[in-house]
């Protein structure tokens, strides 16, 4: 074997180690702080105003009592008066009909303002974090409306 021969099965025959590092990571629980919770319900009184709507219906009889010759017709407005033609036979040499009264119905309608108390609730959280690393507490207020 030349010397060139010996290099070259030299650098086959070599080892070459491969590394490979790993990790290992871990989580630990650390308690950072106390937290207490407390709320309170206030009740206050609150004045509304309600509109309240209401209906009156005025009925006037006005009595006719004419003779027709032909029904009139049975319901008829002017302007917000509903005027209702009430009729009947009456015996005569021959049967015709008399208009014996129109009932004339207004409506109208009252809307007034009238105020209650209503009670109204409340509720207020507050937060309290107790800081366990001092002997001091402090505390936030949060407001919840």
């Amino acid at each position: 074997m030349n010397p060139k021969d010996e290099l070259n099965q030299a650098k086959h025959d070599d080892v070459i180690p491969v590394l490979k590092e790993q990790l290992h990571v871990e989580k630990r629980l650390e308690e950072a702080g106390i937290v207490r919770i407390s709320k309170q319900l206030t009740e206050h009184e609150q004045a509304v105003t309600i509109p309240l709507l209401a209906e009156e219906i005025q009925v006037e009889r006005i009595a006719i009592n004419q003779l027709i010759d032909s029904p009139p017709p049975a319901l008829r407005y002017e302007g917000e008066t509903m005027i209702i033609s009430v009729i009947k036979e009456v015996a005569v040499v021959e049967k015709r009909l008399m208009l014996v009264e129109e009932l004339h119905i207004v409506k109208r309608q009252d809307q007034k303002q009238e105020t209650q108390q209503v009670k109204l609730k409340e509720e207020e959280v507050t937060v309290e974090r107790i800081n366990t690393d001092s002997p001091d507490p402090t505390t936030d207020r949060t407001a919840s409306k």
